[in-house]
């Protein structure tokens, strides 16, 4: 086998598509195919199943996926060190996000980033702090951007506070406390919510709050984007707590302060390993020593 049927092989893995993954690699898709079925026959077993409408990985596809793409990574990884030691930086650099960051200018820190060292490829991703504290555990992701409730515990990561600050209500204009100062939690457990799902680092930091004050609310409607979140309130189907860093930037809706709210912890984590050539520039644009290997 080969690092490029690797490739093919992860590839297809992340597009669900033959078509898909073929267009993404810059191959026709006969070739393609002819790559990984050459790879599935040295391995004596098939990687995908494939019908008219789907591939998905077997159980030995799924074995074969960590170990290669470890090989993948640490091939481009030579080749960045490479190229580090001779004064540029190359490679990939890939960065998570929650979409509410606000400690930082994330797109401005990437156009720097960018500037200064034009032949790394840069990939952005958001998801839920959680995910992302077990993709760069994992190796798929070289830093991310996380928003925690206070005493949110993480293993076998980096991690550097970055801000910390409390919740707002948001509301629609015509909301009866549109108008007013402050509110407190009591009087916000009167009404209907829209929220993050039950169970995630964005949803708890509010649930915390109501259960910490010993107070009951009804999250009537459960988004996975903050996007979906706003144009709900905006529409008046319901209440919503988001940092106030972040609703600096939203428009058409008033954000009262609560008192007794929820607080929200902005942290950046990355790898416990060495950092890539790209992931270490990364790091220092941001002021973050690279952390010594570990075994």
């Amino acid at each position: 086998m080969d690092l490029q049927q690797m490739r093919y092989v992860l590839a297809v893995a992340e597009c669900a598509s033959f078509t898909r993954a073929a267009e993404r690699c810059h191959i026709v898709q006969s070739a393609l195919s002819h790559q990984v079925a050459r790879l599935e026959a040295e391995l004596g077993a098939r990687l995908f199943d494939r019908t008219s409408r789907r591939v998905r990985l077997t159980t030995a596809g799924e074995a074969f996926l960590p170990a290669a793409r470890q090989c993948v990574e640490a091939a481009e990884r030579a080749r960045a060190q490479v190229a580090a030691a001779t004064g540029e930086i190359r490679g990939t650099l890939t960065v998570g996000s929650i979409p509410t960051v606000a400690a930082v200018d994330l797109p401005a820190v990437l156009r720097e980033y960018r500037l200064r060292y034009p032949q790394v490829r840069i990939s952005l991703r958001t998801d839920s702090s959680e995910h992302l504290v077990d993709q760069v555990r994992e190796g798929m992701l070289d830093a991310a951007f996380l928003g925690v409730p206070p005493g949110f515990r993480m293993q076998g990561v980096c991690d550097r506070e970055l801000a910390c600050g409390r919740h707002v209500a948001v509301v629609a204009p015509d909301h009866r406390l549109a108008g007013e100062g402050d509110v407190d939690l009591r009087s916000l457990a009167e009404e209907v919510f829209v929220d993050f799902a039950a169970g995630s680092a964005a949803r708890a930091q509010s649930d915390q709050a109501f259960a910490a004050a010993g107070l009951r609310r009804e999250v009537a409607f459960e988004v996975s984007g903050v996007e979906l979140m706003v144009r709900m309130v905006r529409h008046g189907l319901g209440v919503a707590l988001l940092p106030e860093a972040f609703t600096a930037e939203l428009r058409g809706l008033r954000c009262v302060p609560v008192t007794n709210g929820p607080v929200r912890v902005e942290r950046l984590v990355w790898s416990r390993f060495t950092p890539s050539p790209a992931a270490s520039a990364f790091l220092s644009l941001l002021d973050v020593c690279t952390p010594p290997a570990k075994p």
